[in-house]
């Protein structure tokens, strides 16, 4: 059965620079902070290292009841039954996805567009990520308006989590877009306290 989800505060991870403790320590203290939902991203990892982070973090959010999804990688999140996947709209169709996964997981689809989002939705997707909002060194994206990624919000009837720069001195400008929260990377991941930084981010919406 598919685990219910809450994307008000959506940690998407990067282990950068970051020992094997330090990355899963801050994981942990973020989830302490509310973090809802938790995105394992590997950009440079292999697919033997990619497998056995996941096999760790997943043990981790099942600790708190928190859905982990993985970043692009089907094969891993069925290999480690995760509770979902996201992809983007450079990555496997959504419907392909939706396919191979089944109906019991999570299916995220980043969508930038009004017509992007609706064929995510009609694909199958659980929710939307749309961005970036903000200027952001952790994903290459074209910044979209805030007028833009309201009309994503209004043309479907899924949520749709904002992405992209998102900080604590620029979440609160989000708020009244229709957004049902915020995917957040560096401004966690890098954090003195992402227990704390967890904390407003997910009350400041």
């Amino acid at each position: 059965m598919k685990k219910k989800f809450n994307l008000r505060t959506y940690l998407v991870t990067n282990r950068d620079n970051k020992t094997d403790e330090e990355f899963f320590d801050i994981v942990e203290q973020a989830i302490l902070g509310n973090v809802s939902i938790v995105q394992l991203r590997e950009k440079t990892a292999n697919s033997k290292e990619f497998y056995e982070v996941a096999i760790q973090l997943k043990k981790l959010c099942d600790r708190y009841d928190v859905p982990l999804i993985i970043n692009d990688r089907v094969d891993i999140a069925i290999a480690v039954d995760c509770d979902g996947v996201h992809v983007g709209d450079e990555d496997i169709p959504s419907d392909v996805v939706r396919d191979v996964i089944g109906d019991d997981k999570i299916v995220g689809i980043s969508a930038s567009t009004v017509d992007d989002a609706i064929a995510a939705e009609n694909a199958g997707a659980d929710y939307i990520g749309t961005g970036a909002v903000f200027p952001t060194k952790s994903k290459d994206k074209e910044v979209i308006s805030i007028e833009r990624l309201k009309e994503v919000v209004k043309s479907v009837n899924i949520p749709v989590v904002a992405i992209g720069g998102i900080n604590e001195d620029n979440v609160s400008s989000l708020k009244n877009t229709g957004v049902k929260g915020v995917a957040v990377i560096s401004a966690i991941m890098n954090s003195d306290d992402p227990k704390k930084t967890a904390e407003y981010l997910g009350t400041n919406l």
